[in-house]
C-alpha cells in the first residue's frame, strides 16, 4: 500500500518538536503495512492515529489523521493530542420542558441540524477529499510564491474544539468546515488583512462564536420590533443555521462570508444589512475556484490575485496606499 505525506503535514511536523518528522515516518511504514491501523473519526472516511509520545525523543502524544483508498493511504493532518475532557451529555428534558412555542421552535432547529449532516458516507468522503485538496493547492501556491500570507496561516484543530464550537452555537459543524478547521483553524492575516478573494481572513473558531452570538443578538432585537411590522415588512439579519466563516480581516466583525449549515452555501452578512443575498458557493466550490484563480490567473474573473512583497493581495479589496506595489500575477 502506498502512503503519501500531504506537503502541509511535511511543513507543520516541525514545528511540533524535533521528533515529529520521525515518528511521523515511522506511523507512515506502519500504515503501508496495516491501512486499518486508525480508528474512525467524527469525519467519514478519515481514520485517526494515536502516537504515544514517550516512544520518541522529543515528540508529544500526536493524532495522525489519513485518509485511505483502495490502493494508497494519504496523511491529511498532523497535531499534538491534548487531553480533554468529554463534554458532558445534555441533561434530559423535563415534562415542563417539553411543551411550548419556544421547545417546539428548538425542536424544529434539532431537525434542520439533523438534515443538514450528509447522510451518504461516500458523499461526505469526497467532500473530505475535495476540501483537502483545494486548501493543499491553496497553500502549495503561498509557501512558494507568498511566504508572509502562508506564515499567517493557524495550525489546525482537534474534534474537541470543534466540538465545543458546536455547542456553542447549538448547530452540527458541516464536514467541510470540519476538514478545513482540522486544516487550519483561522488565518492572523498581514496588515489587517486575509489571503482569501477580496483580501477576507478565514475567521478563528473564537471569532466565529463570537460574530455567531453578535449577529444573533441582533436578530433577537429585530424579531422583537418584528411584532410591531406588518409581515412582508419584517427584517432579517441572521439565521441560526448560519456559520461565519470569513470576515473583511482578521479582526473585522462587521461583514463576511457565512456556511448555512441547512443548505451547503455560502452567504455574505453584513452589519449594516446591505442584504445577505447566496453566493451559489459551496465552500468547497469556493476553495476549487481560490486555488483557480491562484494556479492559472489569467483565466480569474470574479477576483485578480497579485503580490505586494511576499504577500497574496487581491485587486478588489487592495488597500488604495498598496496598489502602486500590487503586482499582478502572471501564468
Amino acid at each position: 500500500m502506498d502512503v503519501d505525506v500531504s506537503q502541509h503535514v511535511r511543513d507543520t511536523a516541525p514545528q511540533l518538536g524535533t521528533g515529529v518528522p520521525y515518528a511521523l515516518k515511522v506511523v507512515a511504514g506502519q500504515l503501508a503495512d496495516d491501512p486499518d491501523l486508525g480508528v474512525p473519526s467524527e469525519l467519514p472516511g478519515v481514520y485517526t492515529v494515536t502516537v504515544d509520545g514517550d516512544l520518541f525523543e522529543d515528540c508529544p502524544a500526536l493524532f495522525i489523521g489519513y485518509v485511505r483508498e483502495s490502493d494508497r493511504v494519504e496523511i491529511r493532518y498532523v497535531r499534538p493530542a491534548r487531553t480533554a475532557e468529554p463534554a458532558e451529555p445534555a441533561e434530559p428534558a423535563t415534562d415542563a420542558q417539553d411543551h411550548g412555542p419556544e421547545q417546539e421552535q428548538e425542536q424544529d432547529r434539532e431537525q434542520d441540524r439533523e438534515q443538514a449532516r450528509p447522510a451518504d458516507p461516500v458523499v461526505a468522503a469526497v467532500t473530505v477529499r475535495q476540501v483537502a485538496d483545494a486548501w493543499r493547492r491553496i497553500t502549495g501556491w503561498l509557501r512558494h510564491n507568498a511566504p508572509d500570507s502562508y506564515a499567517a496561516l493557524r495550525p489546525g484543530v482537534g474534534p474537541a474544539a470543534i466540538a465545543a464550537l458546536e455547542g456553542d452555537l447549538g448547530i452540527r459543524i458541516p464536514v467541510e468546515l470540519h476538514v478545513l478547521w482540522m486544516l487550519t483553524a483561522g488565518d492572523d492575516g498581514v496588515d489587517g488583512q486575509g489571503f482569501l478573494p477580496g483580501n477576507k481572513a478565514l475567521l478563528t473558531l473564537d471569532a466565529v462564536a463570537a460574530v455567531h452570538r453578535l449577529n444573533s443578538d441582533l436578530q433577537a432585537h429585530e424579531d422583537a420590533r418584528n411584532t410591531d411590522r406588518p409581515e412582508d415588512e419584517r427584517i432579517t439579519v441572521w439565521q441560526p443555521t448560519w456559520i461565519p466563516v470569513l470576515a473583511l480581516g482578521p479582526a473585522d466583525r462587521t461583514s463576511g462570508l457565512y456556511l448555512d449549515a441547512a443548505t451547503g452555501y455560502l452567504g455574505r452578512w453584513s452589519r449594516y444589512h446591505e442584504g445577505p443575498g447566496d453566493e451559489l458557493d459551496t465552500l468547497v466550490t469556493y476553495l476549487e475556484e481560490a486555488a483557480d484563480m491562484l494556479e492559472a490567473p489569467a483565466l480569474a474573473t470574479r477576483d485578480k490575485p497579485g503580490l505586494v512583497g511576499g504577500r497574496l493581495v487581491w485587486l478588489s479589496g487592495i488597500d488604495p496606499a498598496w496598489k502602486d506595489r500590487w503586482r499582478p500575477l502572471t501564468d
